[in-house]
């Protein structure tokens, strides 16, 4: 993931800062590195498919 999908993401989300960086379980502080140029883990990419797909997380009972 690249920091232009990642900024799209969010606005095709319609989330704040704050409601992304939560979303994906990582600080206010790395979401801004990440849309700042930081590299992109790919688990966030993941994590941003599975979001916009409305995908809930993982549980053993499924």
């Amino acid at each position: 993931m690249k920091t232009k999908d990642l900024i799209a993401w969010q606005a095709t989300m319609k989330l704040t800062y704050d409601s992304a960086a939560k979303a994906l379980g990582v600080s206010r502080a790395t979401y801004a590195r990440y849309i700042a140029g930081s590299s992109i883990p790919f688990h966030i990419g993941l994590a941003c498919a599975a979001i916009a797909n409305g995908l809930a997380p993982w549980t053993e009972e499924k």
